[in-house]
Order: C-alpha cells, then sequence, then structure tokens
C-alpha cells in the first residue's frame, strides 16, 4: 500500500507517477547519495520501501506526513507539534535564516545544506 500513497500524494502534488520524474525530484532535495531510477521504480511498483530519512524527504516533498504515507495511518499531530517546538527555540534572525533558505529552489537548498554540513564537520574535527 506504500506504493499506491505514494502515487496518490504525487498526483495530488501535480507531479506525474514516472521514475524519472520521481528520481529528479527526490534527489534535488535528498542531501545524502543519490538514488537511481531503478531504486525509485521498486518504490512506486512496491517492491521496496525507501528508509527513513529517505521516506521523510519524500514526506516533506510532497506534504504529507511521514508515518502515514509509510504505514497510512496518521498520528495526531505529531509532526507538527515537533516543528512547533523547534521553531519556538529560534530567534528572529535564525527564523528568517531558515525562511530565506526554504524559498530557494530545491537544488540550490541540497547545495547550501552541503555547506552546511561541510562547515559543521570542520568544528567536529577541531
Amino acid at each position: 500500500m506504500f506504493s499506491q500513497r505514494l502515487q496518490d500524494s504525487m498526483l495530488k502534488a501535480g507531479y506525474e507517477i514516472r521514475p524519472v520524474v520521481l528520481e529528479r525530484e527526490f534527489n534535488q532535495r535528498y542531501w545524502g547519495k543519490s538514488v537511481t531510477v531503478q531504486a525509485v521504480r521498486r518504490w512506486l511498483f512496491g517492491e521496496a520501501i525507501p528508509n527513513q530519512d529517505r521516506l521523510q524527504v519524500l514526506a516533506e516533498w510532497l506534504n504529507v506526513d511521514p508515518h502515514w504515507l509509510r504505514f497510512g495511518e496518521k498520528l495526531s499531530g505529531s509532526v507538527q507539534q515537533q516543528r512547533k517546538r523547534w521553531d519556538a527555540n529560534m530567534t528572529p534572525q535564525e527564523r528568517q535564516v531558515v525562511e530565506t533558505f526554504m524559498s530557494l529552489p530545491p537544488e540550490k537548498r541540497k547545495m547550501v545544506g552541503e555547506i552546511v554540513f561541510a562547515f559543521a564537520q570542520s568544528q567536529t574535527k577541531s
């Protein structure tokens, strides 16, 4: 049923249900190792379910609850509650940075994310 929920979510978000479309859109948003057309084809046709970090990216992209996407049931606002707690700890300047970041196209967000991760890794090595 995961594949049906994924297909329905793609249609609702205005995307064609094609592996090349899913591969392109996913890889623009995912900061880890890119996935292949064959891998996303398996997601679309019910042969595999992505791991949790990839599932989270799919859910955010398609604006659906990750728990629902994976299992078909909704949790009572847990994702929204976590986001509100995270947002409450931000300064106005940090909130503006995040809003500006989110307004970038996906490929630019991916690039900025890689730069931030590189800075963070260099800090842990120091």
